[in-house]
Formats: C-alpha cells, sequence, structure tokens
C-alpha cells in the first residue's frame, strides 16, 4: 500500500513539472532582456570589470569583526555564572587574538588605501 501511494505521488509529482515546463517556456528571446543590464540601450564598456581587491579584504575584515562580536554577546551573559579569573582571562585571550589579525593585515598592507 505504502510503494503504491509513493507511485501515485510521484506520478503527480512529474505531471506537474511538465505541465510547469510546458507553460512556463518563453517562445521569443528579447534582445533588451538579455543584454547585461536589461536597461535599453548597448554597454559602453565590458561587464567583466576587475574586482578590487582592497574591497573584498575589508568585507573579510568586516565579516571577521561581525562574527567576533556574536561570540562577544554571550561572554556578557555568562560573567554573572563564571568565576571572574576565568571570564577575564578567556575575554582577554579572544581579544588579543583578534588583536594579532588585525596588526598582521595592517603589516599586510591590506588597510592601505593609498596605493
Amino acid at each position: 500500500m505504502l510503494i503504491f501511494l509513493s507511485l501515485i505521488i510521484l506520478m503527480i509529482t512529474m505531471i506537474l513539472i511538465m505541465m510547469l515546463n510546458l507553460i512556463s517556456k518563453k517562445t521569443f528571446t528579447d534582445r533588451e532582456k538579455s543584454s547585461p543590464f536589461e536597461c535599453g540601450f548597448d554597454p559602453k564598456s565590458s561587464a567583466r570589470l576587475p574586482f578590487s581587491l582592497q574591497f573584498f579584504l575589508i568585507a573579510v575584515i568586516f565579516l571577521i569583526f561581525d562574527v567576533e562580536l556574536t561570540l562577544l554577546l554571550p561572554m556578557i551573559l555568562m560573567f554573572k555564572l563564571t568565576n571572574i579569573f576565568q571570564y577575564s582571562m578567556i575575554f582577554s585571550f579572544f581579544l588579543i587574538i583578534l588583536m594579532i589579525g588585525l596588526y598582521h593585515e595592517w603589516n599586510q598592507g591590506a588597510l592601505n588605501w593609498a596605493n
């Protein structure tokens, strides 16, 4: 009985997928829709411009510090439940790791905009 029910569900699903493919197909190609910008005029330059590495590095640094905030906020709630010495050691160790990473990025020149 279970196999029969599964086959019926599979058949209904396949029929619906085929109907959807037949109904949703576009029969004509629109030149404006297939252009890279979809704005009605031809682009003057290539759509494939090189990506700035500095913006990428700033985005990665932002993500690292954003994740760091999500790790630090629960530590505030744990302040009442833990030993103050253990809490301060963990918090300090975490911040030292972040500062070492920031210092390394600074030395590598990732934060210099005037190149």
